[in-house]
């Protein structure tokens, strides 16, 4: 979830959408503070309990497993990285109070402020980052992180993870002392600093070893950041509560967050207006899209609504009939008018999307989406109804085999399933069916490539088109369209290595070139609004520029 360009402001980060990490997770460049985020106030809130809603219970609080916005705004909460994010997204001390780097840009050595302390008194040291980062890039480890390739910047990890060498202390992460993390990277990365700070990279203690329940486990988990797991009823509550062993608990306002776990937009709303929740919507939730006009209108103070860096859109199964034809593909990609979905149907003045990088992400000189345009290619139902005559023909098909359109259970994905199901039919002649699955279990099926067509969204890892090719390659555990190509893999790999911004820019623009219009592996939708309710005297808040929301340092009035 993060992104960044080769220059020195590259070095922002973010994590995942309910979208997959899909993330799944938008366009803001600069973080901003919601409510004002003013610090001048003198008088503070007797009670500082937050309430707020997830529309999907996280699978697990395992950095190591996690993927989705949900998990990343709770993990935020409980763990803390090297380095963190602050609201104008520049990373600041974490776990490190300083970092060294060599002149090169391959050699950071950090730092580990001696008073950082685990959830039950443990110190925090080199070692515990060793731990956690090993644990990721292991083969053994089942099932096997998703994340593991953002690791693949530090020398020899990707050899590692794919087995090409066995032993971990080739991999360039040393703990010289208890208070000193050495990490050598491959190549000059300007964004490795701000990406230490997504979850991945965060510390997992050394008690979770061979124990398989404790990420899921209040009475279990250790963790080393503001707040620590204190409840979990399953389809029900989660609670974290301050940590009084975290060293900056001073600045810690709040004494507990309660998220209730609701995917009804519906309900989620009016818990908001009764006060039951102090912030409703995105990342973690979505505001009825059939209400936003009235919300616009009598709630105009507490709507945060502007756009972010992050991306609506449906993933085909390449593998699968009858998306394994790329002129099918194309058909079902070219016959939806996303200016009606936008305008009728989300009405959250969200962006037409035909490419898949969103406005707002660093390119060579400014934003990549300005350098090159989304025009990959045009929505044409004559030519739609023609290709899928063509793919047809190819495959031998007189009707189309049954297909299955699945999103996880949301009533906003509902309705862009059904509005888009209905254009495919009136335009393609196509019968498309509609299945929602619980987060987990569709989460599950996409992993599996267990569908033929399924909703998906992207927020940004960090602020650099990588965090979104990078997604789509042979080796990426994100992957989860089956499309493998070595020419794409080797795009991506050159833009992965060089130093050179332009010719970066133009190895993204090729692939993305692949990925849409020759491939058309996803079909692009909408580019994010975030679209938030936050109580007036909520500060504090911090949502950044990909629309994910940090609600460490929030505080009520």
């Amino acid at each position: 979830m993060k992104r960044k360009s080769l220059l020195m402001l590259l070095t922002l980060i973010l994590v995942v959408g309910t979208v997959l990490a899909g993330c799944g997770s938008k366009n803001d460049n600069g973080g901003s503070t919601a409510s004002g985020g003013d610090k001048g106030s003198s008088s503070a809130a007797k009670e500082q309990v937050l309430h707020i809603n997830l529309s999907a219970e996280p699978p697990t609080f395992d950095p190591a497993q996690a993927q989705d916005t949900q998990a990343n705004t709770v993990l935020k909460m409980m763990y803390e990285g090297l380095v963190r994010i602050d609201k104008d997204n520049n990373p600041i001390p974490g776990v490190a109070e300083k970092w060294d780097v060599s002149s090169d840009g391959l050699k950071y050595v950090f730092h580990l402020r001696k008073d950082a302390k685990w959830s039950n008194g443990d110190p925090v040291t080199a070692k515990d980052f060793v731990f956690a980062w090993e644990r990721v890039l292991n083969p053994a480890t089942s099932p096997a992180p998703p994340y593991a390739y953002q690791l693949y910047y530090i020398k020899g990890a990707e050899d590692y993870n794919s087995k090409k060498i066995t032993d971990f202390n080739q991999v360039g992460v040393k703990a010289t002392d208890d208070n000193t993390l050495e990490v050598t990277l491959n190549n000059p990365t300007p964004y490795f600093l701000g990406l230490t700070s997504f979850y991945t990279f965060y510390p997992v203690h050394q008690s979770v070893k061979d124990n398989a329940k404790w990420a899921t486990d209040p009475k279990l988990m250790v963790t080393n950041g503001p707040f620590t797991l204190t409840t979990w009823t399953t389809g029900q509550k989660i609670e974290v509560t301050k940590n009084a062993n975290y060293w900056d608990n001073q600045n810690i306002k709040l004494t507990k967050v309660t998220m209730s776990l609701s995917n009804s937009s519906a309900t989620e709303l009016s818990s908001y207006k009764a006060g039951q929740l102090d912030y409703a919507g995105n990342p973690n939730g979505t505001i009825p899209t059939d209400q936003m006009p009235a919300v616009k209108n009598e709630l105009k103070d507490e709507l945060d609504l502007k756009p972010i860096g992050s991306i609506y859109y449906y993933v085909f199964n390449t593998t699968a009939k009858p998306f394994d034809n790329v002129k099918i593909r194309k058909a079902f990609s070219m016959a939806i008018s996303r200016q009606d979905i936008v305008d009728k149907v989300t009405m959250s003045e969200e962006t037409p999307a035909f490419g898949f990088v969103p406005p707002g992400i660093s390119g060579d000189k400014g934003e990549y989406r300005t350098e090159f345009k989304d025009d990959f290619f045009t929505e044409n139902m004559e030519e739609a109804k023609k290709l899928l005559a063509e793919g047809m023909q190819e495959e031998g098909y007189t009707t189309l085999p049954p297909i299955t359109l699945i999103y996880n259970s949301d009533d906003k994905h509902k309705k862009i399933a059904l509005a888009i199901a209905d254009m495919w039919k009136k335009n393609l002649g196509v019968e498309v069916k509609t299945e929602n699955q619980e987060w987990g279990v569709f989460l599950k099926n996409r992993q599996n490539l267990n569908y033929q067509i399924a909703r998906a969204g992207w927020s940004p890892d960090y602020n650099d088109p990588m965090t979104f090719f990078d997604l789509w390659t042979s080796t990426s555990g994100n992957n989860d369209s089956g499309f493998k190509n070595k020419e794409y893999d080797a795009l991506i790999k050159d833009a992965f290595s060089t130093p050179d911004t332009a010719k970066r820019m133009e190895d993204f623009k090729k692939a993305e070139t692949m990925l849409i219009k020759d491939q058309q592996v996803v079909l692009p939708i909408y580019y994010y609004t975030n679209v938030a309710l936050i109580k007036p005297n909520l500060k504090g808040v911090v949502i950044d520029y990909a629309g994910q929301v940090d609600f460490t340092r929030a505080y009520f009035e």
